[in-house]
């Protein structure tokens, strides 16, 4: 990833990571969504960010790395990666998670 000669102060960048986080969540559709992210994302920042997410449910029904990796051709490192990140990441793919499983229980 291209890096900046000088890293912005933090507050500038907590202030683009929040302007980002509201344009999101300004989208309602996942077509939406999905439009915005090809706009904003290169083709394998996609590819990554949609290996993590396909990993997520996997990990949290005990699914061991390898068998996750066998299975979605994902990475044991990344796989690993995901894992530390639902036990100590900021609650993110918990929060979404939730959020679809609600949405698709109230569908049924």
């Amino acid at each position: 990833m291209k890096q900046r000669p000088e890293p912005l102060p933090q507050r500038d960048v907590d202030a683009s990571l929040k302007a980002l986080a509201r344009a999101f969540a300004c989208l309602d559709k996942p077509e939406e969504v999905r439009a915005f992210l090809e706009d904003l994302c290169t083709p394998a920042e996609l590819e990554a960010m949609a290996d993590r997410w396909r990993v997520v449910p996997l990990l949290l029904k005990g699914v061991p790395y390898r068998e996750i990796h066998d299975l979605t051709q994902v990475s044991v490192t990344t796989v690993g990666r995901v894992a530390r990140t639902l036990e100590r990441g900021a609650g993110g793919y918990a929060a979404a998670i939730r959020r679809q499983q609600a949405r698709s229980s109230a569908s049924h």
